[in-house]
């Protein structure tokens, strides 16, 4: 069995705060470790997840200035649940304001699942304020990838969780599972979206790591995290993203060649498949590529974790 480094000791925020980004929108931000340190922004995955305590243990506090916050409609930011005005592009324009409001010249950039492709996007939009940047378990939020997850291609491995996840949608709507699941997560029946919205967060989160972790699938089993969490999610993947075209984030990658960068993916991700990391690293060579053999998709598995601690002592 390979050793891994641990994570860093669990931290409390030194400041909180809230930043209103819209007439509607207000999100919920957080610091913590050096208040001098070399700045960083982690982001959360989902979309819609919200900050969980294991995000601040990746960076050393000693070092770093660390920076979270729940992005639009989830966690404690509000309204929460909340699907106007809920884009990519907003929440990349959350980011450079909340950059600009923290008088932050430049960060570095840390996200996995979601947070990768958020992370990613952020970073061809604004390479110049990017000091490295690094992506995990990669989602580049591609119809293929969407397929595979959320229609047929993991299924194939958790044959019993998906029927579990197929049961709320009637048969003849099942050729369109995103499409099902968003219709009654948008209606008015409240039962019948917490019914969907329960199934889906569960399908989720009983792939996410190599071994079954039955904490993890009762929490996203909560009715307030899966409301959001699935509502949020489900609206991002029927839009495709909100990107102009099919594999955008792919096509755009030359704006980030010159920042320094990690690709960490694990070899047993069904989540997102290692092919999105694979065909990331071979369009971005520059930039350093892990791949964790003992590993699924979550941070919190131990070879992701030691990973992400070798390269962010490294950036330091």
């Amino acid at each position: 069995m390979t050793a891994h480094r641990l994570l860093y000791p669990e931290i409390e925020p030194y400041r909180t705060g809230r930043l209103k980004v819209s007439d509607l929108h207000e999100i919920y931000y957080e610091e913590c470790g050096n208040p001098t340190g070399k700045p960083v922004v982690v982001l959360h995955g989902g979309p819609g997840g919200g900050i969980v305590p294991f995000l601040r243990r990746f960076h050393n506090p000693r070092a770093y200035r660390i920076i979270l916050f729940d992005q639009r409609g989830c966690g404690r930011s509000t309204p929460f649940g909340e699907l106007a005005e809920n884009t990519t592009w907003d929440l990349v324009a959350d980011m450079e304001a909340l950059r600009k409001m923290l008088g932050i010249e430049r960060w570095q950039v840390l996200g996995g699942s979601w947070g990768s492709t958020l992370g990613l996007v952020y970073a061809e939009t604004y390479p110049e304020r990017v000091s490295e940047l690094v992506l995990r378990s990669v989602f580049l939020l591609r119809e293929a990838e969407l397929r595979w997850f959320y229609q047929d291609g993991a299924g194939w491995l958790f044959p019993d969780a998906f029927e579990a996840y197929q049961a709320p949608i009637p048969e003849a709507e099942r050729h369109d599972m995103i499409a099902a699941y968003h219709k009654r997560l948008t209606g008015k029946d409240e039962a019948i979206l917490l019914a969907c919205a329960r199934a889906w967060s569960v399908w989720e989160s009983t792939c996410l790591s190599l071994l079954p972790n039955k904490e993890r699938i009762a929490q996203a089993a909560d009715d307030r995290f899966a409301y959001a969490f699935a509502r949020i999610e489900c609206h991002y993947f029927v839009n495709n993203g909100f990107f102009r075209e099919d594999g955008q984030l792919l096509k755009d990658v030359w704006r980030v060649k010159d920042i320094p960068g990690a690709i960490i993916q694990g070899r047993y991700d069904v989540v997102t498949p290692m092919a999105s990391a694979w065909a990331l690293h071979k369009a971005w060579p520059k930039a350093r590529f892990e791949l964790v053999t003992e590993a699924g998709h979550t941070g919190t598995e131990p070879g992701l974790a030691s990973v992400l601690i070798n390269v962010t002592d490294a950036f330091s």
